[in-house]
């Protein structure tokens, strides 16, 4: 038979439709009964149960990984990126109390590889199961000459709600003398790649495939650590702790993601109020040491460009501190205190 001209083009419109066939029973896992119709309409559809909320306030985000992509393709190892998305995108939401309801991904490639691409859409599923959250639609862009061989890049939307009356506002509640708990990191989850290539890569020599003392696995595989997901402990916590509903006790938390300690927690705080970090109060992983130790990249840099192994911080009273620590570390999360909220201008430093 003879190609057909889009093929011969690069563009399989055939075989995008083959592979997409499979979708159904790969998403079958995250179906919540509030999603109507199937994938692969021109819109997902979902019926908010307005009955929970009295006034019911949508939280979305929209997130990419960066060039953790990068070493996914070298290893040709693709199952994690898509929980990675997935779970960046809950945190983002989980910092306001919401809770996610459905995700949205994209997908842009040069050449379709099937094995690739069900990888993803793989870790996509497991992460949505995982965090209660409908993945209800989706893109696959086939564009040939756009993305060099073998690479491709991942994108996605999360939309979330949570009542009004209990949105963790920060900026509001948080008050001098607030604690801050930092909850463990498996690594440098979707920021700061960029920088961490060169150190391993150009600056200290190494390949995917090397061991190095301290790391567990090779360093590809410490790099290629899937996020964790914060939501189900946020919502825990939210509701152990802050019993009629306002943000009285546990007041805020900040993803730490891309600006580290210095660009995030701020988006939290009042202007009148600053935190301090205190260096050495948190068990750091290995990846982060051996970064400290042999790259020659002044602290101040470090802690605004990586999470140096602390994934989130939450902020809470300080007489429920200590119970709230306790009940981190209860649910199998490494969590220390980090650090204090004290007068200031709004702003986040590391000492």
């Amino acid at each position: 038979m003879k190609q057909k001209a889009y093929a011969a083009a690069g563009v399989d419109i055939d075989l995008g439709n083959k592979v997409k066939a499979t979708l159904p029973q790969l998403l079958a896992s995250t179906h919540r009964r509030e999603v109507l119709g199937k994938v692969g309409g021109f819109g997902g559809l979902f019926a908010l149960d307005l009955k929970k909320y009295r006034e019911p306030i949508l939280v979305s985000s929209v997130d990419g990984v960066g060039t953790k992509l990068k070493i996914a393709f070298t290893m040709d190892k693709h199952d994690t990126i898509g929980a990675d998305l997935v779970n960046h995108c809950v945190n983002d939401i989980a910092v306001l109390g919401a809770e996610p309801l459905f995700f949205l991904d994209y997908l842009g490639t040069g050449k379709l590889e099937p094995h690739v691409f069900t990888e993803i859409i793989k870790g996509f599923a497991r992460a949505c199961a995982q965090n209660n959250c409908a993945l209800i639609g989706g893109e696959t862009a086939q564009m040939p000459g756009f993305y060099q061989p073998g690479e491709y890049d991942v994108s996605g939307t999360i939309v979330g709600v949570v009542e009004k009356s209990r949105m963790l506002n920060g900026q509001k509640t948080v008050k001098r003398g607030d604690v801050v708990i930092g909850i463990e990191s498996s690594g440098l989850h979707t920021n700061g790649y960029s920088l961490g290539r060169k150190i391993f890569f150009e600056q200290l020599g190494y390949k995917p495939t090397s061991r190095v003392p301290g790391l567990k696995g090779t360093v590809g595989q410490e790099l290629l650590k899937e996020h964790i997901s914060y939501g189900p402990l946020v919502q825990k916590l939210v509701k152990k702790f802050n019993l009629k509903g306002k943000p009285d006790a546990v007041k805020s938390f900040a993803h730490i993601t891309g600006g580290g300690f210095v660009d995030n927690i701020p988006r939290v705080l009042p202007k009148s109020l600053d935190v301090v970090v205190k260096k050495g109060s948190w068990d750091m992983l290995p990846i982060f040491q051996i970064i400290e130790q042999k790259s020659g990249v002044p602290d101040d840099e470090l802690y605004q460009v990586f999470n140096m192994g602390i994934g989130m911080v939450a902020i809470v009273s300080a007489d429920k501190a200590a119970a709230a620590l306790k009940f981190i570390q209860s649910q199998k999360h490494k969590a220390w205190i980090i650090g204090e909220v004290v007068k200031g201008r709004g702003e986040a430093r590391v000492e």
